[in-house]
């Protein structure tokens, strides 16, 4: 009996358990030949470019045993294998069920060619996978700033040390640039590592960071919270002294409180700052407003690692209390308002995750409608 020939397409980026499971049940249909995206087709589909390349892809594929032959698309779009279809001519054309479409099921009953969906099913065993998820996991995290914001300046921590703390949270959505999670030093991190979390030394890393983000010259210096709390896996504190780095760096990647904080943090979001807004047009450093700040860090901390989220609710609010205080622009009134209308009297506490803008940061044990959930990274 004839064997029927069997056509599969996709990126095959990052190849994993998952995909060699799907060819696997391919093979099971006939002979599988597979047309493989390439470089440039991707990048006009998603705007970036695979983690591999074409060829290193199509070399991995080729060398799977359930393949019979594998070629790089020579169409382009949505439809790049089209052309390969044609030329091929298989008996079946199959997709999983994450990468069906009513185009490509038109497509086959115009040529005549069989179309079948596969549930995406591990092997016995094996983790369920997808590229998406694992590029996740290797792209780079946000920095959310819980209590002590500011204290990493030098004008400030010399007036009065203190604590700041930072969480890392996991991409698991593309967050508002402009609204205080780092998000200019997570860009300056992607030029420097590709969107790819980098190995090795945290503090290294961080301070790689920190210089590339900081050059000679530059009139506002960005504070090294940003930069530790984009690196540094967890829930972080930082004690500041009067210099750009902190004196102590205290961490937990103790999944038990990283998946705690996770269920209590709940954002809501807020306009983004306005290009050009300067929050240090008006400055009160008045040594007891600074004390306050840096006391919030330290209490926020201590509340962490106790999971008290009485504690936590109220360092978080004293934060931005001390801020209206310290730098009245960072807390325009009309934030102010929001948050002792709609957030002070219902929860344990609030903050914004950035000066004028950007998101509510609510301390709550319950849900909240419309809220974006958050995940620390342990």
């Amino acid at each position: 009996m004839k064997s029927k020939k069997v056509l599969v397409s996709g990126c095959f980026d990052l190849l994993h358990g998952g995909h060699i499971a799907f060819l696997k049940t391919a093979a099971s249909y006939g002979k599988v030949f597979v047309s493989v995206g390439t470089d440039d087709n991707l990048f006009m589909l998603k705007g970036k470019r695979p983690f591999f390349s074409q060829e290193e892809r199509l070399y991995i594929i080729k060398s799977i045993r359930f393949v019979e032959d594998a070629f790089l698309s020579s169409g382009s779009g949505m439809l790049d294998f089209e052309p390969d279809m044609i030329r091929l001519k298989p008996d079946i054309f199959i997709v999983n069920s994450d990468g069906h479409t009513e185009e490509k099921k038109r497509l086959c009953n115009k040529l005549g060619v069989e179309y079948i969906i596969l549930e995406r099913i591990p092997e016995t065993g094996l983790p369920a996978r997808a590229s998406s998820g694992i590029k996740k996991e290797l792209r780079f995290p946000y920095r959310l700033c819980l209590a002590g914001g500011w204290v990493d300046q030098p004008w400030v921590s010399k007036i009065c040390p203190g604590s700041v703390v930072v969480a890392q949270i996991w991409p698991t959505m593309d967050f508002n640039d402009r609204s205080g999670l780092a998000t200019s030093s997570r860009n300056v991190a992607i030029k420097l590592w590709g969107d790819r979390y980098p190995e090795g030394d945290h503090e290294v890393n961080a301070k790689l960071l920190f210089g590339a983000e900081n050059p000679p010259g530059k009139e506002y210096i960005s504070g090294s919270q940003d930069h530790i709390g984009l690196l540094f896996p967890g829930i972080n504190r930082l004690y500041y002294n009067g210099d750009y780095w902190p004196e102590k760096i205290d961490s937990t990647i103790d999944p038990e409180i990283c998946n705690w904080l996770s269920n209590v943090l709940h954002l809501i979001p807020l306009e983004p700052r306005p290009q050009g807004y300067d929050p240090l047009k008006i400055m009160h450093l008045e040594k007891p407003f600074i004390k306050e700040l840096g006391e919030s860090g330290n209490r926020c901390w201590k509340s962490i690692l106790k999971k008290d989220i009485v504690g936590l609710g109220r360092s978080v609010t004293d934060t931005i209390l001390s801020w209206k205080k310290i730098l009245p622009l960072t807390v325009p009134d009309y934030v102010m308002d929001e948050l002792e209308t709609k957030y002070f009297p219902d929860y344990p506490g609030a903050i914004t995750s950035g000066s004028g803008g950007g998101y509510v940061i609510v301390v709550s044990e319950k849900p909240i409608e419309g809220a974006v959930r958050v995940k620390v990274r342990c």
